[in-house]
């Protein structure tokens, strides 16, 4: 068996074998090309997905509520991954329906250049920045999330890693969790199921985080309304 934490690891392997089953961890599984279907994988892949495409909606209308007048939002991503992508056209297309403007800050290769990326976001007039996570990113989230505080630029994340790295804010699942269950999957496996009869899960539950230390750091008034509605604040 293979258990993957990304699209970018699970493809090569599900190029390399049609029958070693492969129980991996990714943000869109069937834009990645891994199954057919969340339902019905039809093949031998299964395992979560965190669904971080889908949210990039609702990432922009958080950035919207604490900045007044927001139109042009900077967004951080590898251009090589296979999810981010499909993520970033997620995000312009819930930009579009808002009537924000997009600017694309591209990281690739082992070492990216974060700093000349950023710059990019400030040169753009960007008034904020999202995130889109994937291995690369979260490889380096520690010095990302601390070149966006010392150029004060108001972030959402895509999990809770980054805001436990002094982010701002973040919107989505409990990565952790999401990945312990896998050990479902591989039970279920090793005892004689098929990857392509175990649906790929779901989350059912996502977690707003607001860092109020870092807020304050780049002169940030987070709105009553929208402390109210975050699950956990870091004061």
């Amino acid at each position: 068996m293979i258990v993957a934490n990304s699209a970018l690891a699970a493809r090569p392997a599900k190029a390399a074998t049609k029958t070693i089953p492969i129980v991996v961890y990714s943000g869109d599984p069937v834009g990645a090309g891994l199954v057919a279907s969340l339902a019905r994988p039809g093949g031998n892949v299964t395992g979560m997905t965190d669904l971080s495409p889908d949210l990039s909606g609702k990432r922009l209308e958080l950035l919207k509520e604490i900045i007044p007048g927001l139109v042009r939002v900077a967004v951080l991503w590898d251009s090589e991954g296979p999810v981010p992508v499909l993520a970033f056209k997620e995000t312009q297309e819930a930009a579009r329906a808002m009537g924000l403007q997009i600017q694309s800050l591209e990281v690739r290769g082992p070492k990216p250049d974060l700093e000349a990326a950023l710059n990019g976001a400030i040169k753009g007039r960007a008034r904020a920045l999202l995130v889109i996570n994937n291995p690369l990113i979260s490889v380096h989230r520690q010095v990302i999330v601390e070149q966006i505080q010392k150029k004060k630029i108001p972030a959402i994340y895509p999990d809770r890693r980054f805001i436990d790295d002094g982010g701002l804010m973040s919107y989505g699942v409990d990565n952790v969790r999401l990945f312990s269950r896998l050990a479902y999957f591989v039970d279920r496996i090793l005892k004689g199921a098929k990857p392509e009869d175990l649906p790929v899960e779901q989350p059912t539950k996502f977690e707003f985080i607001i860092n109020l230390k870092a807020a304050k750091q780049i002169g940030l008034t987070i709105p009553p309304n929208v402390l109210a509605r975050a699950d956990r604040v870091i004061r």
